[in-house]
């Protein structure tokens, strides 16, 4: 009984319940059909929700306000370019990917130059640059849906021992990120900001280039998303990275992350995301549209955040 009351009291367990819950349902629903093709498939896309969120969940921890509204505009205009950049040359895809990293770079360190120079709220901020990136995205596409490499194609929708290369991407990620937050230095001084930045100050910790930081890899990791998904779905589209606004922010929430700040979670990442796909995939099979699934996602947003402050409020 105590090993169960541990478990429940961590606040990732409840979106890998969840996501447990949601596969039962669908695959009962479906009699059992095609269950190992629904958790590769649920694997693949839950990966690329992981990516984003995972450098949301970062910006996030910095405490009230902060959040990077570019994300979306980001995946696309790496996606556009890296293509562009490769143009079906195998050859390049490493140079390719340096490129997408290049324009996350860019991106993160424009986003907290107007933060920070212009003291601009970080979510005006944010967005702000999310219209001009998107701008540039557009500009750069003229609508044509480039090609990538066969290699590449093949490595994003491939798999190594029967799991999905784009999860073991997300897997990597995922693992190097607990490692920064758990036992680097950076893990320490993003949490002290989260919780107070006028302490963390206080204390010595470089605020301003830690927050700088933050927002870089953010971008970074959006731009990565963008280069596998534009790979993984045959081409860059310019509407590629639109949902990833609302999921990059859902799955750090309903992961367990602190919304106030101060606190992440990377393994609540991977359950909210697989629970976010799976919900979709569970409307879906009912016959339900994207407006329900919408609004079921905003629902279940608020729920979170209202059961996060009953038990801050309870301690």
């Amino acid at each position: 009984m105590t090993i169960f009351n541990t478990a429940l009291s961590k606040p990732w367990i409840w979106s890998w319940l969840a996501a447990l819950a949601t596969f039962v349902l669908t695959v009962l629903f479906t009699g059992g059909a095609s269950t190992f093709s629904l958790g590769q498939a649920t694997l693949t896309f839950a990966a690329f929700s992981v990516i984003v969120g995972l450098g949301q969940m970062l910006v996030i921890t910095l405490g009230p306000g902060n959040v990077d509204l570019s994300v979306p505009a980001t995946i696309t205009l790496s996606g556009t370019l890296a293509l562009k950049f490769m143009n079906t040359d195998a050859s390049l895809i490493l140079p390719g990917l340096l490129v997408a990293i290049g324009i996350g770079l860019g991106v993160g360190i424009a986003n907290y130059g107007l933060i920070k120079l212009l003291r601009i709220p970080p979510i005006i901020a944010t967005l702000s640059m999310s219209f001009l990136v998107q701008s540039l995205a557009i500009w750069s596409n003229r609508g044509l849906r480039i090609k990538p490499p066969d290699e590449l194609s093949a490595f994003t929708t491939g798999m190594t021992l029967g799991i999905p290369n784009i999860a073991v991407v997300g897997l990597t990620l995922s693992v190097a990120i607990w490692w920064l937050l758990d036992r680097s230095i950076y893990g320490r001084w993003i949490s002290a900001i989260g919780q107070s930045p006028f302490a963390a100050r206080m204390a010595g910790i470089p605020v301003d280039g830690t927050r700088f930081l933050t927002y870089v890899i953010c971008a970074v990791l959006a731009a990565l998303c963008g280069y596998l998904l534009a790979c993984f779905s045959g081409g860059a589209a310019l509407n590629m990275g639109a949902e990833y606004l609302l999921m990059s922010i859902a799955v750090v929430v309903i992961g367990g992350s602190a919304v106030a700040g101060g606190n992440s979670n990377v393994p609540g990442i991977w359950g909210a995301s697989l629970f976010m796909f799976l919900v979709v995939s569970m409307l879906n099979t009912y016959g339900f549209g994207a407006g329900i699934r919408l609004m079921l996602t905003g629902l279940i947003i608020i729920a979170v955040i209202i059961a996060a402050s009953r038990r801050v409020s309870a301690r």
